[in-house]
């Protein structure tokens, strides 16, 4: 009789720690990630092609967790990597990588290229790099893989619950329109007609990516593209932003949260977020020793004025403690500015990213 009582409680026990499993919440898998645009996010498609827009050579990837460089423009990760981490998610893959198949199709795809800009003539210095156009079809394309994968359904899903990033127009301004004295473009247009031009432009390239399936998608405005290393050392007075870029960026932000707010009433829903990034960086510019910065202004990396001419190679000056630079290379923030930055973008005030911001988002999702 004991033994068969111990037996009835034994069986009791087990089936009571059962239901109990069965009731505790299971973590949702994070959602996709999917990342489109230039330098600032790329993160080694640019390995896989004949370009001069590359970062794969020391000292880029010092601090990465190889130590090596990866094509990315940064001394460790950047602004994707972080997100991913905020995600709880590994980086997703370049597209071009060989290794984007099977169950890494299911973390997303980075499309981002180098060099590129809205539109098709910027970056044409860099020769062989993908354009944004480009990168929809491989888009597409992706698509394609993984509903070979998962199924057609369960690829549709995948794609709109999916997080997007997409980052271009500084290239428009500084490896196009600004590039060199006359250039085309501004023989063209005046700045004030240039501007909305870039917008009407990225208003159909943002249009295309909600029409292949992107429902959470962060567009990140110009940071201050007049007051990075580069601009400094070939336009400043005394240490002053380059007045045209400067002027170029506060044209440009706006005019892009005024068409993301229009798109979005066009949709019926808060499809398309708008990412400050010109706010971020003027926190940074302005006070730096705020977030633990020694400079703002002078590149970790590279030559010349304020580390800002050419390339960061081998031979250029490297600072030893990067996490107290703002600005890893002529154009780049080091890994500890980009984190910063990412901070804002997951958790930031309407002043920084709006209508809300990624961990709304994602809290959002997870509750439908």
């Amino acid at each position: 009789m004991d033994a068969l009582l111990v037996t009835i409680l034994a069986a009791a026990v087990a089936a009571a720690t059962l239901l109990a499993g069965s009731a505790a919440p299971v973590a949702a898998a994070p959602p996709a990630f999917f990342v489109f645009g230039d330098s600032l996010v790329d993160n080694g498609n640019n390995n896989y092609l004949m370009t001069t827009a590359r970062a794969d050579a020391p000292p880029y990837g010092i601090d990465f967790p190889t130590h090596m460089p990866t094509g990315r423009f940064s001394n460790g990760l950047n602004i994707p990597d972080i997100i991913s981490e905020h995600l709880g998610s590994e980086p997703a893959l370049p597209y071009l990588s060989p290794y984007l198949r099977g169950d890494k199709l299911l973390v997303g795809a980075n499309f981002a290229s180098a060099g590129v800009g809205i539109l098709n003539d910027t970056g044409i210095q860099f020769v062989n790099i993908i354009r944004i156009g480009q990168q929809l079809e491989n888009f597409q394309e992706y698509q394609q893989k993984l509903a070979a994968f998962v199924g057609v359904d369960e690829a549709a899903r995948v794609v709109n619950n999916a997080l997007v990033l997409i980052t271009l127009g500084g290239n428009d301004f500084v490896n196009n329109y600004y590039l060199v004295p006359f250039s085309v473009r501004s023989r063209q247009f005046a700045i004030q007609d240039y501007v909305p031009y870039l917008i009407s432009e990225y208003r159909k390239i943002l249009t295309r990516l909600y029409e292949l399936g992107a429902r959470r998608v962060v567009v990140t405005g110009t940071g201050m593209i007049g007051c990075v290393p580069a601009e400094l050392a070939m336009h400043s007075i005394d240490g002053e932003c380059a007045r045209d870029l400067t002027e170029a960026a506060d044209l440009f932000n706006p005019q892009l949260v005024q068409m993301l707010g229009e798109l979005n009433t066009d949709i019926g829903r808060d499809v398309f977020i708008s990412a400050n990034t010109n706010r971020i960086s003027f926190d940074f510019m302005f006070n730096p020793q705020d977030y633990g910065f020694v400079t703002a202004k002078v590149a970790c990396c590279g030559q010349g004025p304020y580390n800002g001419i050419g390339l960061c190679t081998p031979a250029s000056n490297v600072c030893p403690n990067r996490d107290v630079y703002a600005y890893w290379d002529a154009f780049h923030p080091t890994e500890r500015a980009n984190r910063i930055i990412v901070g804002q973008f997951m958790h930031g005030s309407t002043d920084h990213i709006s209508p809300m911001n990624i961990s709304t988002i994602l809290a959002m999702d997870n509750r439908h």
